[in-house]
């Protein structure tokens, strides 16, 4: 094919514009000398409506012609559009789906947290996750001495989870440096540190990099003050430092007996605060219970706006206990140190894991001093917390985890069946659309 053959169209689109932009003016000519002047003669009024006839008559010629160019340029493959009608029908879905999903504010941190996050975004783009920065071991403990910033980690994790980014984007942002200066350092972590040097404090940063990543809802960090999380262990002693309790929890071989913030009266995030009044549901966990969950609940403004929403407020316990943290702790035992260091009306419903893993899994794990959490129902009614039982365990890369797609569904069930049980219309429509989403991606009820 000869250059002039695909010149000629893409001068015409060109031309086309360019006329439009002469409607424009033309109009804009008019309207400017009507305001200023407004001469009531026969002859100026009709100069003027014939100057924005014109001009709107040019504009409408050029935008038809110049979409009709655009046409053929797609049609005769100069330029490449491809409009798949059943992917269009299924984001139209996906994005009234999102819009009328339940308000949810999950707080937390971890890999538990941005895994459940993963399945929650399907549901729900109404997601604010309330982030601990607390964390002050590996990589965001070496940016957080090293720059003084807060610990980027937990936060990076949650924002990858509900980005909308391509598979090479995420491993990129999820690289460990193996050598040199950096070993051990994540990309990720790096970005948002450089986030934060252009930013006036680390919420913007971390609004910023949400923006770039096209995050589905907000995350935020539960506190913009430098904190740092202290524990007392059942002999007395004081560990300092978050990444340091459970290592000296094991190691003098004493329980934790609870964890306090230094300093205590931090301020919490407003937009935190408020995104909890404004919620249908608060969700918990998963995460490491003293490490990642109850830092969170530590700081006075989040918890007490937790025990006043009118959200419907659930935990999800973990599937296996930690050492050094979670020793022989069963789901009641994770509620009771919650509610010892936060108070009452903090928990209405657990979700717990009924599955189980195989001998050889568990044999592993039993090694570690690690197993599944054990459940007393009698014992967890009698708190006057409701539970509620599903499978959601799923086996990755040897280590068990949660389930995401498994895990959101029940949530998001349990939050429109008691949440939103008044609106019976809205509940119909949000599960209709819910299941051409599913049905579209290939998701199979569980």
């Amino acid at each position: 094919m000869r250059f002039i053959d695909w010149l000629k169209p893409g001068v015409k689109v060109k031309r086309w514009i360019l006329l439009g932009a002469l409607g424009i003016l033309m109009i804009a000519f008019g309207l400017v000398e009507w305001i200023q002047h407004r001469w009531y003669s026969l002859y100026y009024i009709s100069f003027y409506i014939f100057l924005i006839a014109a001009g709107s008559f040019v504009l409408y010629l050029a935008v038809t012609q110049g979409m009709r160019s655009f046409i053929f340029l797609i049609n005769r493959g100069y330029i490449n559009v491809s409009l798949d009608s059943r992917k269009l029908e299924n984001l139209i879905y996906e994005k009234r789906l999102l819009v009328k999903g339940p308000k949810i504010v999950v707080i937390g941190g971890g890999t538990g947290l941005s895994t459940m996050l993963r399945g929650l975004k399907h549901y729900t783009s109404n997601i604010t996750a309330i982030v601990t920065v607390a964390d002050d071991g590996g990589g965001s403990g070496d940016l957080r001495q090293d720059l003084g910033i807060l610990p980027p980690g937990d936060i990076r994790n949650c924002i990858l989870a509900l980005a909308d980014t391509e598979p090479l984007m995420e491993e990129l942002l999820q690289y460990r440096f193996t050598g040199g200066r950096l070993e051990n350092q994540s990309f990720g972590n790096l970005f948002l540190a450089a986030m934060d040097g252009i930013s006036s404090n680390f919420e913007e940063a971390v609004q910023k990099m949400s923006s770039v990543l096209a995050v589905t809802g907000k995350v935020l960090p539960v506190t913009l003050d430098d904190v740092t999380l202290k524990a007392k262990l059942k002999n007395g002693n004081i560990i300092l430092g978050e990444s340091k309790i459970p290592e000296e929890a094991l190691k003098q071989e004493s329980p934790i007996d609870s964890v306090l913030l230094e300093p205590p009266n931090i301020r919490a995030l407003y937009e935190a605060v408020e995104a909890i009044k404004d919620a249908d549901a608060v969700i918990l966990g998963p995460g490491s219970l003293y490490t990642s969950v109850i830092p969170n609940l530590l700081v006075e403004d989040i918890s007490r706006a937790v025990q006043r929403t009118k959200a419907v407020k659930i935990y999800v316990s973990n599937i296996m206990t930690q050492p050094g943290e979670t020793d022989n702790f069963g789901v009641e035992d994770h509620i009771k140190a919650i509610c010892k260091h936060c108070g009452k009306d903090i928990i209405d419903y657990v979700v717990v894991n009924v599955g189980k893993v195989s001998k050889e899994l568990e044999e592993k794990y039993l090694g570690e001093k690690s197993k599944l959490v054990t459940i007393d129902e009698d014992k967890i009614e009698n708190m006057n917390v409701k539970v509620i039982e599903g499978d959601f365990i799923k086996v990755k890369n040897g280590l068990v985890r949660h389930d995401s797609e498994k895990l959101a569904a029940i949530l998001i069930e349990t939050i429109m069946d008691k949440k939103l049980l008044f609106d019976r219309k809205k509940i119909i429509e949000y599960f209709y659309l819910s299941e051409r989403l599913k049905e579209s991606k290939g998701i199979k009820n569980r």
